[in-house]
This record gives C-alpha cells, structure tokens and sequence, in this order.
C-alpha cells in the first residue's frame, strides 16, 4: 500500500525498546553484527525462498535489502525497523516519541538531515541520540556527526517516521526552503516590485509614443528589428537542421547492454509527478507508470499535491498504490507552483536520479532503462537527460495537429540541432531526468519562474553542465482549443521574458560562463522569439504586396528594398516548412505533412500569446496559467507508447 509523508496516526513499537543510555553502554562493546537476512529468518517474517531471490537480486542493484523486501510486499516498515533495532542492538523510535530538539536539527541542517536519513533528537548527558533511517549508511556519516555533536548514540527509525517527524518540528522551514533554494542572483524572486513593472510600462509608452510622433520611422525601425531577428531565427534553424540531420546519419546505435553499463549497478530512480486540481488523471497515471519496467525496488515515485487540493488527495487515497509509490503533501502557502512543488518533494525523493513526469505523461516502458544507460555512458559533466515529447491526441482537431508539428520540430530537430552546435538546451517540462548531486548543488528549481525548466537548462550550461537528448518518447496531451491554448503559450513566454532578464542581470559574467557562442544563442532563443512574435504583425503587412494592396514603406524606399523585404519573410517560411518536412520523416508523422502550410494560421494564436505574457509580466509576473486537461488524456491508455523513432 503507498502512503504519504505527512503522517496523521502514531504508530506504536512491536517490541519491547531498550532505554537509550542503556543502548549507549552497549554501543561502546561493538558486539558482532548479525546479518539482517538471518534475522529476519529468525523472526518468521520471510521464507528461505524470498530471502535467497531478494539477495540475488541485491547483488546486481544499488537498494538495499530491506527496500527490495518491502517493494515486494515480503515485509512491513514497522517489521523492517524492529529487524534493524535487533541487527544493530539497539531500539527503534516512532512518531510516539517526545519531539526531537529543534536545535539539534538545525545544527545538522534539515537538507543534510533528509539527505543522511539521520535525526538528532536530543542530548543524554554528552550523548546526541541519532535516529537513523539507513543503519547501514551510519558508519560514513558517524565522523561528520561525531565533529557536529561529540559522543552518538544510534536509534533506528522508519524513513516515514523520520519525514513526519521532521514536518511536524520543522514545517515552515521546509516551506520557506522549497521557494528560496535558487541562489537570489540566479532566481526571479525579487523581481516582484512596482519598479521592475514601472520600467516594462515606461517602455512600452515611449515606443507608443514614438509611434505616434513619427509613425513612419517608428514602424521602419521596429521593421528592420523584426526581419534581423527573422532570419537569424531562420539561419539558427538551418545550421539545426543540418546539425540534426548529421547526428542521425553518424549515429551508431549502442549495444542494448553495453560493457560499462554491465559493469555498474542499477541505481535507485526518483520520479516526481507533480499534480493541481486532477482527480480524473489520477487512476490513468497510475496505470501509465505501472508499465514502467524498470525493477520495482528501484523505483520511487512520488505523487507530488498541494496540501489543500482535496479533490486530488482523496483521489489518491481511493487508489490502492503500490509500495513504490509515494504521496508527498506540500505544504499551503501563497506561491503554488511546480517548481516549489518540486523543490520540496525533491528533499524526501531517495534516488541518485530525480526524474519529472506530468500528470498526463505516458511514458514508454523501457524508458528508465535508456536513460540510465545513458547516464552511465555519458561524460562526467552530462547532468541532465531530456526525452521527446509527443501527443496522443495529434489528430484530434487542427490546432492540435499544428502543435504536434510544431512539437516534433522543436523536439527531432531543433533541441537536438542545438546540442550538435553546442549550444545551451533549454529543457521541457517532463521526461527530465538528472543526477541528484548536480541538481541539488544548484539548489534546484526556481520556485518563482512560470518556466521552470528553461531556465534550469541554462542555468546548468552556465555552471559547465551537459544536457543529453535521447531518442525515448513521452506522449502527452494537446491542446486542442485555442483559449488553454494561448494561456499555456503566454505563460511559457512570460518565461522566456523572465529568464532572459534574470540571466542578463550580468551580462558579462554570463558571457565568461557560457562562452560566446551559446550567450549568443541564448540571445537568440529567448530575446529573438520574444522580439519575432512581438513584432510578428509588421512581417504579416508584408502579404499586403503579396496580394497587390501595396505597402505603407512602399512610397518611401522603392520597390528594391520593398522586394527584399518580402524575400526574407518568404524564405523564411520556406525554411518552417522545410524544417517541418524533416521533423515529420517519421512513419506516425507522415500524416502530418499535408497541415504545414496552414501553420501561417496557427502561429498568429502566439502573438496574442505574446501581448498576454507581457501584460503578466507587468501586473503578475509569478501568476501560473495552469495547463487544463480534458477527458481525451483517457485517449491513450491502450496504446504501445513508441520508443525510439529514428
């Protein structure tokens, strides 16, 4: 059965636990240590059989024994704890006992407590009593505490006691943690003030202003602007494209186990799915990530909700989880958005891998296999993993045919484009993956940025961090009606504003950290598609010509430079299309070929997109327009989800 971190019933010992001062005496003899599969035997509570397999299988994986036992529900926590009390001679603490010392706690820090699985919960005499909840990890982090505290008792403590007790003394520490863990020089937060949104206003007024004054010389400049950026847009897609097309026909396909990968362990994998208002979504995501194949007692998937989204946790209590699935409650408080949610489900997530699932993610099988693999391949700087996103619903209308262009451009072409070019990758929302350590040293997510994972994205290549693309799909949910849509859209460019703000703070450091090169295509990618879609009507006027109505510049520069003019924009929609024709190569996307030329209709849905982001910029710059998911998520579940497609 799951069960969730905050815990609200008390759980009482099964055995009779020896008195701590007691248990320090007899530390000091260092009795010989049983095994704990001999003790388990002894107490009945596994057969010769169970035990013989869970070893078997431990000898080829980085869990731990009690972990594979209770992953395949062989074994309760409360049984595995009482078993590890008598492995270690010594007892066992619960939520019934007296709340730790909230000093103690603070010395060691609530992240390296969560981290070590070790609670300080008070002083006998020149003794700290330790709770731990991996006895067996104790003797690497006995000197590190034995400098913090001096003399150590060690107690056992189940790891779901161990998190409730810690939300129970140190709640709002948590919580204050989850918003803040970005370095303030690296995050959006202070970005709220009535200054920051009297410059954006100031600004736009002044171009208002210039329009008004000298129309013609205004709409010329911003003109000028708007076909610069459309053919440096165009040229980066080019060199993508050709960058792509090379990568698939150099690419050699790896063995499916590779010496290395042999060699090494399988590590335990931490998925967080973060859900807001979804109780319909619940029962099929639960169906979807049971096809995981990766083994279960490596698995740790925890179902991240808001405290106060009833609807959702009740949900989730009506399921009977398996034991490899978590819910974790994030505390109520003001800002609530996936990356707050993330940051905090992040501290009680066991693996050396975090990884991120939407709720309406359909993963393929085997993915968890690929991507470790190639983690385990990759080099030592190769941080984070990003698999393509793909819809389900590609045919359901043709908003969500264009998208599911646009997605496979964006995906098979640009993304990996980008990596051959060595330029930074911003990340999707979903099918990421990361080494733990890499994440938590850059404090994670920033809680106050409505995108997330572009901004992670460069944030990892400013500190010298690889990203690996990989051929593995996640299919997803379209939106297939244009109001989510451009809601979805304006926030996702209200976040490539704020990301390009925050990492232009300073500009020169992030010149010396990126490298010319990707602070060029940083530039490119945030500024030019903000500038592109902001002045995408001025390109538009240039169809007027087209169709013989004239042009307002026409009388002023001649009909040469009106030509040029409307040779740049028209080649450039011949490079859209171009770079369409080879994202849709793919058999399941053939289809999808006949719909680009109607794409010249969908990307106006952007700008009006655009002038919302900007607005939000202004008025609300951390509101998140939550994505909205229909009933057509249920589209999918007897589908095979693809694996690699090229």
């Amino acid at each position: 059965m799951g069960h969730t971190v905050a815990f609200d019933q008390v759980r009482t010992p099964h055995a009779r636990v020896k008195p701590v001062l007691e248990l320090v005496v007899q530390r000091k003899q260092d009795p010989v240590r049983r095994q704990l599969g001999q003790i388990l035997l002894e107490m009945g509570l596994v057969t010769d059989e169970d035990l013989m397999r869970a070893l078997e299988t431990q000898s080829r994986q980085a869990g731990f024994l009690g972990d594979i036992l209770i992953a395949r529900n062989l074994l309760t926590e409360a049984q595995l704890s009482e078993a590890l009390a008598q492995q270690y001679n010594t007892s066992f603490f619960t939520q019934s006992q007296p709340l730790p010392d909230p000093s103690l706690i603070d010395r060691l820090g609530l992240q390296r407590c969560l981290r070590m699985q070790c609670l300080p919960w008070h002083r006998a005499g020149d003794v700290t009593v330790i709770a731990c909840a991996r006895p067996a990890e104790f003797v690497h982090h006995r000197a590190e505490l034995e400098l913090l505290f001096g003399h150590l008792a060690m107690v056992v403590i189940s790891e779901d006691d161990l998190h409730a007790t810690v939300l129970r003394t140190r709640r709002s520490r948590l919580k204050l943690w989850a918003e803040t863990c970005v370095a303030e020089s690296e995050s959006c937060r202070k970005m709220h003030t009535r200054w920051f949104g009297n410059v954006l206003c100031l600004g736009f007024l002044s171009i208002l202003a210039l329009a008004a004054l000298a129309p013609l010389t205004t709409m010329l400049t911003l003109t000028l602007v708007a076909t610069f950026c459309l053919t440096v847009n165009s040229l980066l897609k080019i060199a993508a494209a050709f960058a792509a097309y090379r990568s698939r026909r150099d690419r050699t396909e790896p063995p499916a186990q590779g010496a290395q990968f042999v060699r090494l362990r399988k590590p335990v994998v931490s998925i967080l799915v973060p859900l807001h208002n979804e109780p319909l979504v619940v029962p099929r995501l639960i169906n979807r990530l049971a096809r995981l194949t990766w083994p279960r007692e490596l698995l740790d998937i925890l179902l991240v909700v808001e405290e106060h989204d009833h609807a959702t946790r009740t949900a989730l209590a009506a399921c009977n989880l398996p034991r490899w699935m978590r819910v974790i409650p994030v505390p109520d408080a003001p800002l609530k958005t996936k990356p707050r949610a993330l940051n905090y489900a992040m501290l009680f997530a066991r693996g050396a891998i975090i990884g991120v699932y939407d709720a309406e993610d359909a993963p393929d099988p085997a993915q968890i296999h690929h991507v470790v693999q190639c983690f385990q391949n990759g080099p030592p700087n190769l941080a984070c993993v990003q698999g393509v996103l793909d819809f389900y619903n590609a045919r359901k209308n043709w908003l969500s045919r264009c998208f599911a262009i646009e997605y496979a451009t964006w995906f098979r072409v640009i993304l990996p484009g980008m990596q051959r070019l060595g330029l930074a990758v911003p990340l999707g929302g979903t099918t990421l993956f990361f080494r733990r350590d890499i994440l938590e040293a850059l404090g994670g997510w920033d809680a106050y940025n409505v995108t997330e994972d572009a901004d992670l994205g460069i944030r990892l290549a400013r500190h010298g961090y690889y990203t690996q693309l990989l051929d593995t799909v996640t299919l997803e949910e379209a939106n297939c009606r244009p109001i989510p849509w451009i809601k979805q859209r304006s926030r996702w460019l209200k976040g490539y504003a704020v990301t390009w703000l925050v990492h232009m703070r300073a500009p020169r450091q992030c010149w010396n950290q990126l490298g010319a090169w990707r602070f060029f295509g940083v530039q490119v990618l945030f500024l030019g598609t903000l500038v592109q879609f902001m002045l995408a009507p001025l390109l538009w006027s240039f169809w007027l010509m087209l169709l013989g109505f004239g042009h307002p510049l026409q009388s002023q520069f001649g009909t040469g430079v009106m030509i040029a003019f409307v040779t740049v924009f028209l080649l450039s929609e011949a490079v859209t299309i171009s770079v369409g024709i080879l994202a849709l190569n793919a058999r399941s996307h053939r289809h999808l070929r006949l719909w680009l030329p109607t794409l010249h209709a969908y990307f106006p849905l952007a700008v009006l997109a655009v002038y919302k982001a900007m607005y939000e910029l202004i008025m609300a710059p951390f509101y998140w327009d939550k994505t909205s998911h229909s009933d057509q998520a249920a589209a999918c579940d007897d589908l095979r989800v693809a694996g690699p497609t090229h």
